[in-house]
């Protein structure tokens, strides 16, 4: 059987070795980083079939980790939190921690990640959304990247999972021959749910939201323009204001005055986060 040329190439302390530094954002670590570091990040880890957690962050993440202290001992465990939303990037600025020429958006590293994945001809595994949308996404995705193996998909149950189907879903996924997981579920239930699994899965678990309903073709991207001046929040609310109000009219006006008091250096840490609580709360499908 034909074996790609780099899949002789990666070791567990490579990857170690390249995971970007970390920055506190709200007390969660953001990665100070780039798409090709963290896509170099991912394919190591798929060679090397090592877990690697990766999570995009926007700004309703970090709010919902702020009042959930759970869910931030949650991202913690992760080994790459991008700064996902222009605002996050911004806020990496603000503080003095980094300055990065751009944010790393979930679903463009979807597209970069699929992208080295069909070069090194490493299968991946799609889990959640609805099974009409999978193979919907399936499809576009090996249109765009005739290389791109898609190893099997498991849709979302939209409810806790048993511990039967966890078992089940993960030598679904460990069997399929996949190398990496794609998860769209929305956060945070996707988070959770790589979390949970992180114990059952060697390989890349990537928690990438939106990104399935965007190039599956169900949800329309925000123009180049308003993604580029964080305004991808108004056109999505545009959208969909029956279910996005409460997010981006109620949770995200938060991070504004609390990314100010970090940078004041007035902000109150809450340095306890409670990871024992995460491992009782079920595992979300």
């Amino acid at each position: 059987m034909h074996r790609p040329q780099s899949e002789q190439s990666a070791s567990p302390e490579q990857v170690a070795e390249a995971l970007p530094a970390r920055a506190d954002i709200l007390g969660v670590g953001i990665s100070i980083t780039d798409y090709a570091q963290v896509v170099r990040c991912v394919l190591a880890a798929a060679l090397a079939r090592r877990l690697l957690l990766v999570a995009a962050s926007d700004v309703h993440m970090l709010i919902q980790a702020r009042q959930d202290r759970a869910f931030a001992a949650v991202l913690n465990v992760f080994d790459i939190v991008t700064p996902d939303g222009q605002p996050v990037r911004w806020g990496l600025r603000l503080t003095g921690d980094a300055n990065l020429r751009e944010r790393v958006y979930g679903p463009t590293l979807t597209l970069r990640v699929c992208e080295a994945m069909a070069q090194a001809e490493l299968p991946v595994f799609l889990y959640g959304s609805r099974a009409e949308l999978l193979a919907r996404l399936a499809q576009k995705l090996c249109a765009r990247f005739p290389r791109l193996r898609i190893a099997g998909s498991i849709a979302g149950r939209f409810r806790p999972l048993t511990r039967e189907e966890q078992r089940a879903d993960a030598e679904a996924i460990v069997t399929s021959g996949a190398r990496i997981t794609l998860i769209g579920m929305g956060c945070p239930r996707q988070e959770w749910w790589a979390f949970h699994m992180r114990e059952r899965l060697a390989m890349p678990l990537l928690a990438v939201g939106a990104a399935f309903d965007f190039h599956a073709g169900a949800v329309a991207q925000a123009p180049p323009w308003m993604q580029a001046r964080g305004l991808e929040w108004l056109y999505r609310l545009g959208r969909d204001p029956r279910r996005l109000w409460r997010r981006y009219l109620l949770l995200t006006p938060r991070y504004i005055p609390l990314i100010a008091a970090q940078a004041l250096g007035v902000l109150p840490f809450p340095h306890h986060t409670d990871l024992d609580e995460a491992t009782t709360r079920a595992c979300p499908g």
